[in-house]
């Protein structure tokens, strides 16, 4: 089966068609951060803009690099949520006028849910499993039965993991968006020169806070102390993957499970992977990581899981809206 899948949650416009789950034949991703870097973050009403002008071509794109066209398909599948109201809908028309034009099955696609699944294409996940899906937008852990089976554990109480990184990186003015520039400069620094805090919960012992942790760096600034970039930037990525890596390890052994999911975003990061993976052998967990292209937003991902949604129809129906603040489960 050849799944379209479309994904527009946010600011990334992204098609691809993969065939029975698995089988990547184009994925396709027109990234927006030109137009974006110069705010320090994403504007709502130019991602939507943008996706209106990208979508078509995309789209085009995707179906060119397979090798096929619409007559092809089994399916189209397409991001509901959660995310950006106005982004998401460009996705979801579009997605409603191909299934009307050509009488395709229609596939709503929770984007988190997604992230999770872009584990599984490059190779088969062992469940039960915890999850860190962790982003720009997004900071949860999850506890996996199965694909369609989830039990939220923990979120952020403020600030995205990738959002704090993208915040800290502006606020020094070293670009947009944070997690890569920190990452590369933070192999630079020596991530124990400063103490940096951690907020610790009373209640939700799974819960994630980084405001605190943000405005620590900020205080540190205005203190006026000299300090090197990038030991300034490794000490604060340290605190950050310690918190996610301690959270996500403590989850899966209440949780009596061996198997752990990275996904999204900031599972990219370099020194994240490395704990992540460190700790959970010590304990001997294993932990799946996706291919890096697949952290970040992209179709694939959408289309893989559709092909799951289609083997079990479970079908949309025209009236899909977009849904911004989606929880999984």
């Amino acid at each position: 089966m050849l799944i379209l899948g479309i994904e527009t949650s946010c600011d990334e416009t992204a098609a691809s068609v993969v065939m029975d789950g698995k089988k990547i034949l184009s994925n396709v991703i027109a990234t927006q951060t030109e137009w974006h870097k110069k705010f320090g973050g994403i504007v709502p009403e130019i991602a939507s803009r943008k996706h209106i002008e990208l979508i078509n071509p995309v789209i085009r794109e995707a179906l060119n690099k397979a090798k096929i066209d619409l007559d092809n398909l089994s399916g189209i599948a397409v991001t509901f949520g959660p995310g950006l109201v106005g982004s998401l809908l460009v996705g979801i028309e579009t997605a409603k006028a191909i299934s009307y034009a050509k009488r395709l099955p229609l596939l709503a696609i929770n984007h988190l849910e997604g992230h999770i699944y872009a584990v599984g294409l490059k190779k088969d996940i062992e469940f039960p499993a915890v999850s860190l899906i962790v982003s720009g937008g997004h900071t949860e852990l999850v506890y996996i039965e199965n694909y369609g089976n989830y039990e939220l554990l923990g979120r952020t109480r403020d600030d995205a993991a990738g959002e704090a990184f993208d915040k800290i990186s502006v606020m020094l003015n070293l670009g947009y968006p944070g997690g890569p520039i920190i990452d590369r400069l933070s192999k630079k620094g020596n991530k124990k020169a400063l103490n940096l805090p951690l907020a610790k919960m009373k209640k939700g012992q799974f819960d994630f806070s980084f405001s605190g942790l943000k405005t620590a760096v900020i205080n540190y600034l205005k203190k006026g102390t000299e300090i090197p970039i990038p030991d300034l930037v490794a000490s604060f990525q340290e605190a950050v993957v310690k918190s996610l890596v301690e959270k996500t390890i403590k989850a899966a052994r209440v949780k009596h499970v061996k198997y752990i999911i990275l996904c999204g975003g900031v599972a990219a990061n370099s020194r994240l992977r490395e704990k992540m993976q460190e700790e959970a052998e010590k304990r001997e967990m294993k932990v799946y990581f996706p291919h890096k292209i697949l952290c970040t937003d992209n179709a694939a991902m959408i289309a893989g899981l559709g092909y799951l949604k289609l083997k079990n129809k479970e079908l949309a129906n025209y009236t899909l809206n977009a849904c911004p603040n989606l929880k999984l489960g």
